[in-house]
């Protein structure tokens, strides 16, 4: 937010005050009133990239539990991790699992997606020796704005069918243990209809350049999913990640074990590392304010700045120094009258509090922009003098 000089006066705070409460009981800004501010006040489109990752197709290896709690079944958790290089946002994720023989592809009830950072970051409980190692496992807790669940509509998911009959060499399911009864080798070959979820996120998640996990998790009606494996070191058609150490590998957990995790294929299966069949698709951010480059009409945003769908704060709407479209402000009242506007458009979206709307024209009306073109005049008349 622009920062406003000192107070000029009460009287002058008074009248910006009654002029919010007026603009306030204003019919509030559509769409269309925006598309026309947005014109007038039209900045620049950041140059857009997509992103794209995935870990190819499964090899069969091993399949693994990943299932929403519901009554009489625990909740059970699988990841794996992938990488961010540039600030970016998700619209859209694929991963492929088993469902039960036979079972309708409607049985699929919710899935929801979490994702984590890499262990230590976001640590919310001291080591319990459960596990043999912590290092480099998911954290305890998940990014918690990047959470998307079918159940509250910010996720929507579908379905398609692979392959009828799909038959995984090893699987993980109940023996999820702490140590030292964490190897149990596997629970043995499992068959049943591979499935792709594609999911869509609503809103995008945005992530700033990172390592991470993707953790996604699926209710059926009647039975459960299993993740399928892909191969690590990640082949075609799958984005290897480089150097190949530094592509991890899948962990689980089951709410037994939590907060801590355990290595699929090197504490409980015995297997060698894996990573899960998924890919993630997406556009750079690169101001990282949550609106892919390809829509954000205002590059360049400052850091923890509140915006629109365009990707536009307050201040890039209604600079201080002048409208973004160029020039200057005629006055002062030219320049709080625009955050004014812009101020009502934030609070009819929901994007900002009445209480802060109220504030920021405030602070509008106290700060010295639309001044300076005076000030400029009065000296030239001066010189001419």
């Amino acid at each position: 937010m622009t920062s406003f000089a000192p107070v000029r006066c009460a009287e002058t705070n008074k009248r910006q005050l009654h002029v919010m409460k007026n603009e306030q009981n204003k019919t509030k800004l559509t769409k269309t009133a925006l598309g026309a501010l947005a014109s007038l006040l039209l900045i620049s489109q950041a140059s857009a990239n997509p992103f794209f990752f995935s870990t190819g197709n499964p090899d069969g290896k091993v399949a693994t539990l990943s299932r929403r709690p519901s009554p009489g079944k625990a909740e059970t958790e699988t990841a794996d991790d992938f990488f961010v290089s540039n600030s970016i946002v998700l619209t859209e994720a694929t991963f492929t699992g088993l469902i039960p023989a036979g079972a309708n592809l409607s049985t699929i009830g919710q899935v929801e997606v979490e994702v984590y950072h890499v262990f230590p970051f976001d640590v919310a409980f001291p080591l319990s020796g459960n596990v043999p190692t912590r290092t480099n496992s998911p954290s305890d807790v998940e990014i918690d704005s990047a959470t998307r669940d079918s159940a509250d509509g910010s996720l929507a998911f579908t379905a398609t069918l692979v392959s009828s009959s799909f038959t995984a060499s090893n699987s993980v399911v109940n023996g999820i243990n702490k140590q030292p009864g964490q190897r149990t080798n596997g629970e043995g070959p499992v068959s049943g209809q591979e499935v792709q979820i594609t999911v869509h996120f609503n809103p995008p998640i945005s992530l700033p350049a990172d390592h991470y996990f993707f953790r996604p998790e699926v209710l059926l009606d009647n039975g459960d999913f299993l993740w399928l494996s892909a191969p690590k070191p990640i082949v075609a058609p799958g984005t290897p990640i480089t150097p190949a150490s530094a592509d991890l590998q899948s962990w689980i957990r089951n709410e037994a074990l939590a907060p801590d995790w355990l290595r699929i294929g090197t504490d409980i299966t015995g297997q060698g590392p894996f990573n899960a069949a998924f890919s993630l698709t997406g556009e750079t951010d690169a101001d990282g304010d949550g609106v892919a480059d390809s829509l954000d009409q205002c590059p360049g945003t400052p850091t923890g700045a509140i915006v629109d769908a365009e990707g536009c704060s307050i201040d890039q709407l209604a600079p201080c120094n002048g409208p973004a479209s160029g020039g200057a402000w005629k006055n002062h009242g030219q320049y709080v009258s625009a955050v004014a506007r812009v101020t009502e458009f934030f609070l009819a979206q929901g994007l900002i509090t009445a209480e802060q709307a109220e504030e920021i024209v405030a602070q509008a009306a106290q700060s010295n922009c639309g001044e300076v073109r005076r000030a400029t005049l009065r000296r030239a008349m001066l010189r001419r003098k």
